[in-house]
């Protein structure tokens, strides 16, 4: 998903333990003017472990419960805080399976992100919903818990036959009912998880392709948008084809490829991976990248809880960057990077979340998405391409259709790469920030050889206290350069290569394989005191200001307007001599000339830089 935010009781999650789901059948009828939502919900379910006799379903209070009912008998039930509890007609064995039907109705409300809204678009109605990740509640009973994915599903959708119903799987049957209403008839085959069930209406243009994953085999690849927008988005739906075939090549087939892939248009700026059918409020190559590879990453195989959303977020983020690399080359790819790593470094806290009763918490834009992207990168680097794909290959296989974790991720890679990981997901997933590196090296060049001297020293951080990596260096000759790895286990380190020449030049981290701070990768410290230009400039949103100094120093650099006021302090904090980089987001200032200056121990400098949005 790409993007109200709310907090949660801890009382709704993570739904009632006592039992699996195996099926939903979700029957709506949906009505604007008045809005309202009148509708059953049959929900399968077995016993876990022991014997039961009452079970609850998550439901909201703003919607009513008439009746529950199981196997013709009408069932004793209770509506309290957000759950229907549910006395069975007899005790259920574990295993042995159990039906209820819940009709109920009343006005849903919208909590997260808008879990169900009624809205409009050019004078026609917009309805639909958005449950991640606590929302599906609001609007159906439900267990309300990621790990309990139900086999199967229908969602049957009646609404007015001027306008479509939209959901999971595949459209079974399309029935008028002649009374101004029609009932679209959805199955969804795979097992799905309850927030990934979905339901969009509106008066859709539908416009159909198709994935041609075999030389005999097709797959159907639907658009519902609305009339007046196709004209301008027909050029970004037809790219999705390309992605679906970039996405099989590296991750596997299409993991829904009996049913379909499509987008549904909705009235939210982002994107919801919603199993076989994302919904859109945009269509940038990014967003509609990032909602498919979800069709892996997230419903396919689907985080056990939410304290591992980057295992959704983080993935789908990372696969926009394949996908530019599969479509436009390993340049495109890097920038990608790039742009990612600089947002990362804004991220605060373990990408674990420790909160998931925050929904801002769950999903946080630099940590869940950006810096759990870039770990991937960083895990990449590590293991190299052809363990690194095939590692993911398995993961989307061993947990097909499941659940899974952090720590299963790591036990497919270990088992892989044939070494220990624990260092980089203990550091990257449940640590915070990033190594800031300071680098200087000499050579020793006697009748013994060239022995090139490597000093690697990490600023402290809390958790961990310094960061434990393989790093590149490239060492540059006259007329060639070389690269060789490091293992750098320790806060300050000397490392000694023997040579056959005398370097000209040594870069640590040449490929950019580490989220990072400044690395002075130029043997010597500066001769003097410097601000440079920030770049780019003008900037939207994100810029670099570099300085240097010869010294130990106290850094302060802040941001001002044209008029003399202060709208951030930047930096404050005392540093070792070297050359520095720093990420300066214009997030919250208007467009506009600001000044930012240094002010060090012995220099004040100050520069102007733009803001252009």
């Amino acid at each position: 998903m790409l993007f109200s935010f709310q907090l949660l009781a801890e009382n709704l999650y993570p739904g009632d333990t006592t039992y699996n789901v195996k099926y939903y059948k979700l029957n709506v009828k949906i009505t604007t003017n008045p809005n309202y939502l009148t509708g059953s919900v049959v929900m399968s379910g077995v016993p876990q472990v022991n014997a039961i006799n009452k079970v609850f379903m998550d439901l909201q209070q703003t919607l009513i419960v008439d009746s529950v009912v199981s196997n013709g008998i009408k069932l004793v039930n209770t509506h309290q805080n957000a759950k229907v509890n549910i006395t069975l007609e007899r005790l259920y064995q574990p295993n042995e399976k159990f039906n209820i039907e819940i009709f109920y109705r009343g006005v849903p409300g919208s909590s997260g992100f808008g879990s169900f809204e009624f809205g409009q678009h050019s004078g026609q109605p917009s309805i639909w919903t958005l449950s991640e990740p606590y929302g599906a509640s609001d609007w159906w009973p439900c267990k309300d818990n990621p790990a309990d994915k139900a086999d199967s599903a229908d969602i049957w959708i009646t609404c007015a036959s001027t306008l479509k119903g939209i959901s999971n799987g595949r459209l079974i049957e399309t029935v008028v009912n002649g009374d101004g209403f029609t009932t679209y008839k959805w199955k969804e085959v795979y097992p799905i998880a309850n927030y990934l069930i979905a339901v969009t209406i509106s008066n859709y243009y539908e416009y159909l392709q198709y994935f041609k994953y075999s030389p005999t085999d097709s797959m159907p690849v639907v658009h519902y948008v609305y009339p007046e927008n196709f004209p301008a988005l027909q050029t970004s739906l037809d790219k999705t084809i390309d992605m679906l075939r970039i996405f099989s090549e590296k991750y596997g087939l299409y993991p829904f490829i009996k049913e379909k892939y499509g987008h549904v248009q909705f009235g939210w700026g982002g994107g919801m991976e919603h199993q076989t059918i994302s919904s859109m409020g945009s269509f940038s190559e990014g967003i509609v990248s990032h909602e498919l590879s979800h069709q892996w990453f997230g419903d396919k195989v689907t985080t056990i809880d939410w304290h591992h959303i980057w295992l959704n977020e983080g993935f789908a983020t990372y696969s926009e960057g394949v996908y530019y690399e599969g479509k436009y080359g390993r340049d495109a790819y890097n920038s990608f990077i790039n742009q990612e790593m600089n947002t990362a470094k804004y991220a605060r806290g373990s990408i674990y979340v420790q909160n998931i009763n925050s929904i801002d918490e769950i999903f946080n834009s630099a940590r869940s998405y950006s810096k759990g992207g870039i770990v991937l990168h960083m895990l990449r680097g590590i293991v190299g391409d052809s363990i690194f794909f095939q590692s993911l290959k398995e993961y989307l296989d061993v947990y097909a259709y499941s659940n899974a974790s952090t720590e299963d991720l790591e036990n497919i890679f270990e088992g892989n790469f044939g070494s220990n990981l624990d260092y980089f997901f203990n550091e990257w997933i449940y640590g915070e920030n990033f190594p800031v590196y300071s680098f200087n090296w000499n050579v020793n060049n006697n009748e013994g050889g060239v022995k090139l001297n490597i000093i690697l020293k990490q600023q402290t951080n809390i958790n961990p206290s310094f960061f434990t990596m393989p790093v590149e260096l490239k060492i540059e000759f006259t007329n060639r350069d070389t690269i060789i790895t490091l293992f750098n286990n320790q806060q300050e380190q000397s490392f000694f290569v023997q040579l056959n020449e005398v370097p000209q030049n040594v870069i640590l981290d040449p490929n950019n394989k580490i989220l990072k701070g400044y690395i002075n990768n130029t043997g010597e410290l500066p001769s003097s005191y410097d601000l440079k230009q920030n770049f780019p400039n003008p900037f939207n949103p994100l810029t670099k200001i570099r300085f240097s100094m010869p010294e130990r120093s106290r850094v302060v650099l802040k941001v001002y307007d044209v008029l003399g006021n202060l709208v951030k302090n930047v930096l404050d904090e005392e540093r070792d001599g070297g050359i520095y980089d720093v990420d300066f987001s214009s997030e919250g200032l208007p467009s506009g000339v600001y000044f930012y200056t240094l002010y060090l121990d012995k220099f004040e400098k100050t520069r102007k830089m733009m803001i252009l949005k």
